[in-house]
C-alpha cells in the first residue's frame, strides 16, 4: 500500500512535469518527498507495534550495581595487573573479592594503564571523572621514579589530579597508595621521592598506604622476570596491603 503510493507520487510527478514545464520541478519533489515520508512513518509505525505476545511497555531491568558506591583505582601497571594471567589476579580484583565476602555495597573499578606517569594520568583523569566515583585510589608515580622526573614535577602532576576529583566529587574520601624507587638513583632523590606520598596526604586529608610493594618488593620468589611486577602471589600481598588502609575508610 505504502509502495503502491509511492509510485503515485512519481507517476504524477512525471505527468506533471510533461504538462507544466520544469518550472513546477519544486512543487513534484514536494509530492515525492511527502510520499516517502508517509512511507517511512508507516514502516517505523509497524516496526514498533508490540506482538502478541510482549507488552507495550517493559520495565527495565535494574542494574546489579544500581545501588553500589564506586571505588576508582586509578594508577599504572601496578593496578592494571601486568603479567598476570588474568585480570582477576590484580589486587584492585582481590579487593573486590574482599568486599563481596563481606557484603560491602562497593563496586571497584580498575583504572590502571601499563607505562603511566604522573602526567599521563593527569591527561587522562578529566574523563574517567565523567562517572560518580565515591573512593578514590590513587597509584601513580612509580613510572615517573623509575625515569627520573623530577619529584616537584610529580608532586605538581598528583595534586592537580587530586584537586580534580575534589572538585567534582567533594564528599569523596581518598585513598594515597605510596611507593619507593630503587637506590641506585641516588640517595637524595630516593628520599625525596619517598616523601611524595605522605606529603601529600598530610595536605589533603587522605589516608595512606606507606609502600604498596610492602612485604613483596625485591622478593624475587614474589615477583615477575623483570624484578618489578608482582606475581599473583605477590598481588595477594599487595592486596593485603591496601586492604589494611581501605577497610577503615569504606567503613567510616
Amino acid at each position: 500500500m505504502v509502495r503502491a503510493t509511492v509510485f503515485h507520487g512519481i507517476a504524477c510527478c512525471v505527468a506533471f512535469l510533461s504538462s507544466t514545464g520544469s518550472r513546477r520541478i519544486s512543487r513534484c519533489l514536494y509530492i515525492v518527498v511527502v510520499s516517502f515520508l508517509m512511507m517511512a512513518c508507516t514502516s517505523c509505525g509497524e516496526k514498533n507495534k508490540p506482538t502478541t505476545n510482549e507488552p507495550a511497555t517493559k520495565k527495565e531491568v535494574p542494574s546489579t550495581t544500581t545501588n553500589k558506591k564506586i571505588i576508582l583505582f586509578f594508577g599504572n601497571s601496578l593496578t592494571a595487573g601486568y603479567g598476570l594471567d588474568d585480570v582477576s589476579e590484580s589486587f584492585p580484583s582481590l579487593i573486590q573479592d574482599k568486599i563481596d565476602s563481606l557484603h560491602l555495597p562497593y563496586k571497584a573499578i580498575n583504572a590502571g594503564v601499563s607505562g603511566e606517569t604522573s602526567a599521563d594520568g593527569n591527561s587522562r583523569i578529566d574523563w574517567l571523572l565523567k562517572q560518580k566515583v565515591d573512593v578514590f585510589v590513587l597509584e601513580l608515580g612509580a613510572n615517573d621514579g623509575l625515569r627520573g622526573i623530577s619529584t616537584t614535577e610529580t608532586i605538581k602532576n598528583l595534586q592537580s589530579i587530586i584537586d580534580k576529583v575534589k572538585l567534582k566529587y567533594p564528599e569523596a574520601k581518598l585513598v594515597m597508595l605510596g611507593m619507593q624507587v630503587p637506590p641506585n638513583l641516588g640517595k637524595d632523590y630516593t628520599n625525596q621521592f619517598k616523601e611524595i606520598y605522605p606529603q601529600l596526604t598530610a595536605k589533603n586529608n587522605m589516608s595512606l598506604v606507606p609502600f604498596l610493594l610492602e612485604g613483596g618488593g625485591g622478593v624475587p620468589s614474589l615477583n615477575q622476570a623483570d624484578g618489578i611486577h608482582p606475581t599473583a602471589a605477590g598481588d595477594k600481598i599487595v592486596a593485603e596491603n591496601v586492604w589494611k588502609v581501605l577497610k577503615g575508610v569504606l567503613n567510616e
